[in-house]
């Protein structure tokens, strides 16, 4: 029989230690946690250390990640490849216990967890794929998707808006394998949090359609694991189990107080706490009794061998759907997809059409979401603004016992925030590449979880429509400015803004094969025209030649490059023509991806911006990004807008194919 007190203070010891080894951390939350894990990872959890990648396996987030020392010793104990020597190295530069856990960097992490609220809203993806997958290839007397999500957070996680997005669609949703274990400590960094928060927790989450269990005693090990044994039972609720605890739990002079949040216990109370708790053992020392109760390598290997054999009598039955599920899952594009996105772009530049990039998504949208299962669209309340919606993707719906009804669009509401982090925890999951559309102006709601995309590696798509000055009456308010710049700031984040049909094309061609990377795509709600175009073939690498002064009739060299993206190629294109009937010869460059073209070899670069030429670039966004080309002016707008038809706000803030050409004159003047 497993002596569950002294696996609990297995990790607080091992917390302690190593917080006052790096003289950093925060040792209460994993103290006051301890016995909560014990009783899920020691007696629920279904994952195999030796293989923290395994389809089936359980998903654990530990949301409230400052805690990480509680999941870094979890995964220790249990026999990941996190030997001892890494958590000696808490905190330290190279090591792979980080100050907060980092999906990719160490073994046995789900998602990259900090930003409070995040990770249970992560989790809330991660079920929500888990239950899209069973749907899609489960059949009769084979289940080979059927696992649970389980998270802790804490009250820092409950206080955070997202929480309450995230929480909601959870119970829409009927999340029923999703079980949240809150860690009710009352305390935070400022102290008891009585003043500050005063939430019903258990009313709020009733009100959510959740099925809420306790509050119970958090360090009664028994009770908990009953609790989740109890929340397993869950037909069509998602489960909110209370804990009561007391952060820093064990610590004579530091439990229950702020203190024990965010700094080392020193080695005195450390010295108490080790006699308090009955843990007679030297820093980092586990006894072998307590190593053994913990090693879970045997149970993992076995449980994932009997999946395998579940899955083996799977693929002798069902064949196809086994392959499209191993694809799925390793997250490889179908054979057929390079085709694919030929044909689509092939198809856009023979029709030429005019319509605004928005259309020109859901047009290539409709191509691709009919070629690849995977694709799991939405918007946040605006899906006929946004066009993210095709005729493969009707939305997806539960009934009142929680069955889906196969819909590939989700209507998240307005929760822009709660969107983006769910397609993380979507992208996380596997299975499913996620997008969602909403205004670009909101990208600010949604900016942090779009950042953890960027830092986790995420294949997630954002549709960022009403993408300037050009949706007109809106006014300031929706009009982006400095949105497109500042996206482009974010690093491992690719940013498109396409000029029209055939650039939105190659944009979300390039973003599905973007393995490692979010992109974001800003498109027009106004109309453009088609640009012709010799070749498609460079559009891909960010920016390519459009037009040259011989396309014009002029046979002389250009004289000045205009870089234009989005609806502002069309301004460049008309410049370029009033310059051409003064005999002023200029070439015109469409940039859709600033970020992809900053990647390109120096080469291709040169060949596209050479040396020498002046340039001239023409966004309807802050100038700032733009001196960084090289740029003599900017025809930008580093200013709000105003409320007025687009026709009247494109002249009065200067973007006329007159002011376009005036400048370039001005700067060859010089």
């Amino acid at each position: 029989m497993a002596n569950t007190r002294q696996m609990a203070n297995a990790i607080r010891a091992l917390a302690m230690d190593a917080v006052q080894q790096a003289n950093s951390g925060h040792p209460g939350a994993p103290m006051g946690m301890a016995d909560m894990a014990v009783a899920l990872w020691g007696e629920h959890l279904r994952h195999n250390p030796g293989n923290p990648q395994w389809a089936d396996r359980d998903r654990f987030v530990l949301s409230n990640g400052h805690a990480s020392m509680l999941l870094y010793a979890l995964l220790h104990l249990t026999g990941y490849d996190l030997p001892l020597q890494e958590l000696k190295n808490f905190r330290q530069l190279g090591s792979k216990t980080a100050g907060h856990p980092e999906t990719g960097h160490t073994p046995g992490v789900e998602t990259t967890t900090g930003p409070l609220g995040q990770g249970v809203t992560n989790a809330v993806g991660m079920a929500l794929a888990e239950k899209l997958l069973a749907k899609e290839f489960n059949r009769d007397g084979h289940s080979i998707v059927d696992h649970r999500t389980y998270v802790f957070l804490g009250d820092g996680c409950m206080m955070e808006g997202i929480s309450h997005e995230a929480a909601a669609l959870a119970g829409a949703w009927k999340l029923n394998k999703l079980i949240a274990l809150y860690d009710d400590n009352g305390i935070s960094i400022d102290g008891q949090v009585s003043p500050w928060y005063g939430d019903n927790t258990a009313l709020r989450f009733v009100a959510y359609g959740w099925n809420v269990i306790g509050p119970i005693n958090g360090h009664d090990v028994a009770a908990v694991s009953e609790a989740i044994a109890r929340a397993k039972q869950s037909d069509n609720q998602p489960t909110l189990i209370i804990c009561k605890t007391a952060i820093g739990h064990g610590s004579p002079n530091r439990a229950n107080t702020a203190k024990a949040h965010g700094e080392p216990l020193g080695a005195e109370e450390i010295r108490l706490t080790r006699e308090a708790l009955g843990w007679a053992h030297e820093p980092f020392v586990i006894p072998q009794d307590v190593a053994s109760d913990w090693d879970a390598t045997t149970r993992g290997a076995a449980a994932q061998q009997a999946w395998e054999r579940k899955f083996e009598a799977y693929k002798a039955t069902h064949p196809a759907l086994a392959a499209e599920f191993e694809r799925r899952m390793k997250g490889e594009l179908p054979k057929n997809f390079h085709q694919v996105a030929v044909d689509a772009a092939v198809a856009a530049h023979t029709k030429a059409e005019t319509v605004a990039s928005r259309k020109a998504s859901q047009i290539a949208l409709e191509a691709f979401t009919a070629a690849l299962p995977e694709l799991l669209g939405g918007s946040a309340d605006l899906t006929g603004s946004n066009l993210t919606n095709t005729s493969s993707t009707p939305n997806l719906r539960f009934d009142a016992d929680g069955n889906g009804n196969g819909g590939r669009h989700i209507n998240y509401g307005v929760r822009e925030f709660g969107m983006a982090a769910i397609m993380n925890g979507v992208g996380l999951h596997g299975g499913y590449i996620p997008y969602g559309g909403t205004f670009l102006t909101f990208s600010d709601y949604s900016r942090n979880a779009i950042r953890m995309a960027a830092l986790m590696k995420q294949r997630v798509v954002h549709v960022f429509t009403h993408d300037s000055i050009g949706l007109g009456e809106d006014g300031p308010t929706h009009q982006s400015v400095e949105h497109a710049a500042s996206l482009r700031l974010i690093p491992n984040l690719d940013v498109w803004r396409p000029a029209d049909t055939v650039e939105t094309t190659v944009a979300w061609a390039v973003a599905l094969q973007n393995q490692r990377k979010p992109t974001a795509l800003l498109l027009s709600r106004q109309n453009l025209p088609y640009a012709p175009k010799k070749d498609l073939g460079d559009i891909s690498r960010g920016a390519y030649v459009l037009s040259e002064p011989a396309d014009l009739g002029l046979k002389q060299k250009a004289r000045a490059v205009i870089i234009a993206t989005g609806s502002e190629v069309q301004l460049a294109l008309k410049a370029q023509e009033l310059l051409a009937a003064k005999k002023i010869a200029v070439r015109v460059v469409s940039m859709p991806s600033t970020t992809t073209f900053d990647q390109q070899k120096p080469a291709y670069k040169q060949t596209v911006l050479p040396a020498g030429l002046p340039r001239v670039a023409v966004e309807m966004g802050v100038s700032d990004g733009w001196w960084k080309y090289g740029c003599a002016a900017v025809v930008g707008i580093d200013t709000y807008g105003e409320s007025a038809p687009a026709p009247v706000l494109f002249k009065h803030f200067g973007f006329t194919p007159e002011n376009v050409a005036d400048t370039v004159q001005a700067v060859l003047a010089k």
